[in-house]
């Protein structure tokens, strides 16, 4: 989540300086979760034949690289180019950094206390990538940012492929990987999201144009090819077919979905309240985020041990409820007006949504399939996350383009935005309170069936 907190933070900075509007720089921060949400759906698969370890050092050496290029981009285009590249290292890490946890870790207190952690470094992750703008675009040429990124990167991987030990065998070594249905799930993601983002930059690139239509229809296409093959056609489908047989788990994940995408709205619209309203330099924005950090972390660990003594509706109901209040917040408070007064609270609230449905739902679909689909897991819930927070930008900027008068009137456009989360963070709360029933899981250990 590093490289999303320095997006959010350094976006408009960056446009700014390669000649782009506002709208248009959100493409440096919807580029990353996007290429991430769309070919996490792969990267479990992918560890599950060649090994996870394995895969999470290839994605770390491939995420080195687009970062250190990165840094050379002279256009707003070949910058966010570059950064949809990087976030597909993203994609393939963080599945497989999941599965490696839970395949060591068997149902139980210490797989939710792990995963606990693992998502409280989310809020961490971006809330520390947002101060590193402060040094490295603020007060350096912003190309150093991205060349700090790479450096810290490999240190990183490296001491992750020196420190963290192997699985042993691939779990399904010499397995097949489902190509066909690779790409149309992930070819079906990315267009969708990119037709949502492009239409966002301004209603005259918008719906006037042909090619947004047949784009649209086409991602439609592929995703019902998607499911078609899934379910019908593929021997080794990437997303296994008894991850669906837990009560309701769908309808936990279309909530969890929708609150993502809410999530994505309200930290991009406080960053634009503080930088372009309130002149808040890079450095002062990023420390507004340690809010998020704190209070996510420890959400984080909380729902983990929640897990144990509610059933899934209510703390997703809780997850998703902190979210729309978030909303609310910051869509009422006036354009001028102190830090404290309703940015403080609208974190704190933020910080329960995300981080109570992220590890609330790995726990549970971790628990839902067998030791070799641990990484199908991750892929699942990963793309939720990282997919959500990209096309609730898409949507978002969408509804700023069309309402703020041409841009004369940006307030009414950020505020019109961010009902549209508080929408989709209720639908959320609706859909977890009356359709969602998954029971609390108490399980200690691996099923005799499935023994490693």
């Amino acid at each position: 989540m590093i490289p999303y907190g320095a997006g959010i933070n350094s976006a408009l900075s960056i446009g700014k300086e390669l000649a782009a509007s506002p709208q248009q720089a959100t493409w440096i921060v919807a580029a990353y979760p996007l290429t991430q949400g769309a070919f996490v759906l792969v990267g479990g698969r992918v560890g599950t034949v060649y090994g996870h370890k394995n895969v999470v050092v290839a994605a770390g050496v491939w995420w080195v690289v687009f970062h250190l290029v990165s840094g050379f981009m002279k256009t707003i285009e070949s910058l966010s180019a570059m950064r949809a590249l990087s976030g597909i290292g993203g994609a393939f890490m963080v599945p497989n950094a999941i599965a490696l946890l839970t395949i060591t870790f068997p149902p139980g207190k210490m797989r939710n206390i792990s995963i606990g952690l693992f998502g409280a470094m989310a809020p961490v992750g971006a809330a520390g990538g947002s101060i590193f703008p402060g040094f490295f675009v603020q007060l350096l040429p912003w190309k150093w940012l991205f060349f700090f990124l790479a450096m810290l990167g490999a240190v990183i991987f490296t001491t992750f492929a020196v420190v963290v030990p192997s699985e042993g065998e691939p779990l399904d070594k010499g397995g097949r990987i489902d190509y066909v249905g690779s790409y149309l799930g992930v070819a079906g993601l990315v267009l969708f999201n990119f037709v949502w983002n492009v239409i966002s930059q301004a209603p005259a690139v918008g719906w006037t144009e042909t090619y947004e239509y047949v784009l649209l229809i086409v991602a439609i296409l592929h995703f019902i090819a998607f499911f078609v093959w899934e379910s019908r056609v593929a021997a080794d489908p990437i997303l296994p077919l008894d991850i669906w047989t837990a009560p309701s788990f769908g309808l936990m994940i279309l909530s969890a979905f929708f609150t993502f995408m809410s999530v994505g709205i309200v930290i991009w619209y406080i960053s634009l309240f503080n930088i372009l309203f309130r002149g808040y330099t890079l450095f002062l924005n990023g420390a507004a985020y340690a809010t998020l950090a704190v209070c996510g972390a420890g959400a984080a660990i909380l729902s983990a041990k929640l897990i144990r003594h509610l059933p899934a509706q209510y703390i997703m109901a809780i997850g998703s409820l902190s979210s729309c209040t978030a909303l609310i917040l910051i869509a009422t408070m006036p354009a001028q007006q102190t830090y404290w007064a309703q940015v403080f609270p609208a974190l704190v609230f933020t910080a329960f949504g995300p981080d109570f449905l992220f590890t609330s739902a790995q726990i549970i679909a971790s628990n839902t399939v067998k030791r070799k689909h641990q990484g199908a897991a991750g892929s699942l819930i990963g793309t939720v996350l990282s997919y959500g927070l990209s096309a609730g930008l898409g949507f978002a900027g969408t509804v700023e383009s069309y309402t703020n008068n041409e841009g004369k009137d940006p307030v009414r456009g950020y505020r019109n935005a961010l009902y549209l989360g508080i929408g989709m963070a209720g639908c959320a709360v609706a859909i977890a309170v009356a359709f969602v029933r998954i029971p609390r899981d108490r399980r200690e250990g691996w099923d005799e069936d499935d023994q490693p």
